[in-house]
């Protein structure tokens, strides 16, 4: 009779993980943003996403992004012109069993103009963040957890903060080495920067656990 209970109870429990792993999950809608006055400051903090950054054709932000009514974003400006664009969701615990979205849906794009950001702020988990060749008037500061961080030429107005775990660190930094004041904090990997760096205009902060840093200095 035991025997009989625990067969039975195991063939509903299989039955739940079964329905919560089958294919069921509601499609993602592609969406975009456009700002409609000038941002001054960029706050992008989502989960899962890659985080993908190039320059806008014109002096406005653009963000291409996907989300269904379990996953979406909460974005908003402030009146102080501070975009910002944060992950929110309804999930079910059902809901993290099974295959994750694709990865054209945990995409977001986002298109900035070049020398008119005061500053831009982006963070992610499990995922890589990407930018091309920019600049922004104050400060730019990136972190992902789980991902990469990769970039071409920076130009920042007076700092620049990196963050990564499990994830390495490249890309290169106008300006000259004595430019910029370094604190470099690396735990499991290797670092092409000196651990601390007193002197210079401009900061440049790199923090990195299990993961590789290497930054090129480069003149505009």
């Amino acid at each position: 009779m035991k025997k009989i209970i625990s067969l039975t109870l195991c063939l509903v429990l299989g039955s739940f993980v079964l329905a919560g792993c089958s294919d069921n999950s509601e499609p993602f809608e592609e969406k975009s943003y456009t700002s409609d006055t000038q941002i001054n400051e960029i706050n992008l903090d989502v989960q899962d996403r890659e985080i993908e950054v190039s320059l806008s054709e014109d002096e406005r932000v653009h963000i291409q992004y996907s989300e269904n009514s379990k996953e979406f974003y909460d974005i908003s400006v402030s009146d102080e012109n501070v975009l910002t664009m944060v992950s929110t969701s309804d999930k079910e615990w059902t809901d993290y069993i099974g295959r994750k979205p694709s990865v054209e849906d945990r995409k977001i794009s986002l298109q900035i103009p070049n020398a008119l950001l005061e500053n831009l702020i982006l963070s992610t988990t499990n995922e890589d963040i990407t930018l091309s060749a920019l600049d922004v008037i104050g400060s730019i500061s990136i972190s992902s957890n789980g991902g990469n961080i990769a970039f071409g030429n920076l130009d920042v107005g007076n700092a620049l903060s990196l963050t990564v775990k499990n994830g390495d660190i490249s890309g290169m930094v106008v300006g000259s080495y004595d430019d910029f004041a370094i604190q470099t904090e690396i735990k499991k990997g290797e670092s092409n920067l000196p651990d601390n760096k007193d002197s210079g205009e401009k900061t440049l902060n790199v923090s990195g656990n299990n993961g590789d840093v290497n930054i090129e200095f480069v003149n505009g």
